[in-house]
C-alpha cells in the first residue's frame, strides 16, 4: 500500500491546518472512486505506463488545484478511504458494487461523484442497483483501451442511471481535464 501524501490531499491539508481528516473529508466537494484492480496495470497509457499511475499522477493534479476537497477512495476487491490522495494498487477484482456501497456515506448534497475505471466490474447488475439508490449523479471516465468498447458502454450505462456524465478520457492521458470538465456541468 502506497502511503506517500499527495499535496492538496486531505491529509496534507490537515496536517497544515490542524483539522482532522473527518471533518475535511465532510467539507469535501468531489468524490472520486478509483479502479486499482488487475486490468489497471495494463501498460496501454500516456508514455507507456499503465493506467494506475497516470491516474495517480493526475489525481495529484486535481488535488493541488482543489486542495482539501478532492475525496480519494480506491477500489478493487475491497474499498478504502485514501486520504493521503493516493489510491493504493490492489490488482485483485473489480467490486465496484461494493465500492459504491462504501462510499454511499458521501452521498450528501453537493457533492460530485466520479467514478475512474476501465469499465469492466465483477456484477454490472449489481452496480447498477446500487448506484440507482445514489441522490447525487455519478459520472464516470473511462480509462481502458479503446479496443474494449464494453467498459466504455457500461460506464455510460452507469452515469446514465443517476443521470451523471461519461467521458472517455483518450487511456487516461487528460483525466485532470475530464474532470474539471464534469464538476463545471455538476
Amino acid at each position: 500500500m502506497r502511503t506517500e501524501i499527495v499535496p492538496g490531499s486531505i491529509s496534507a491539508i490537515a496536517q497544515a491546518s490542524g483539522k482532522s481528516i473527518a471533518e475535511l473529508f465532510t467539507s469535501a466537494e468531489v468524490v472520486t472512486i478509483v479502479d486499482v484492480s488487475g486490468s489497471m496495470d495494463n501498460h496501454d497509457s500516456r508514455g507507456g505506463k499503465n493506467r494506475y499511475s497516470v491516474a495517480c499522477e493526475e489525481l495529484a493534479y486535481i488535488q493541488a488545484n482543489r486542495p482539501g476537497k478532492v475525496a480519494v477512495i480506491a477500489f478493487s476487491t475491497r474499498a478504502q478511504f485514501c486520504p493521503g490522495g493516493v489510491p493504493f494498487f490492489d490488482g485483485g477484482g473489480t467490486k465496484l458494487a461494493e465500492a459504491l456501497r462504501y462510499a454511499k456515506i458521501a452521498d450528501v448534497p453537493g457533492i460530485s461523484i466520479i467514478v475512474i475505471s476501465d469499465g469492466e466490474p465483477d456484477d454490472e447488475d449489481e452496480t447498477l442497483k446500487i448506484a440507482r439508490t445514489y441522490k447525487n449523479k455519478i459520472s464516470t471516465i473511462y480509462v481502458g483501451p479503446e479496443d474494449k468498447p464494453s467498459g466504455r458502454a457500461f460506464l455510460s450505462r452507469l452515469a446514465q442511471a443517476t443521470g451523471g456524465q461519461s467521458l472517455t478520457s483518450d487511456r487516461a492521458k487528460e483525466l485532470a481535464k475530464s474532470i474539471e470538465t464534469l464538476l463545471l456541468k455538476g
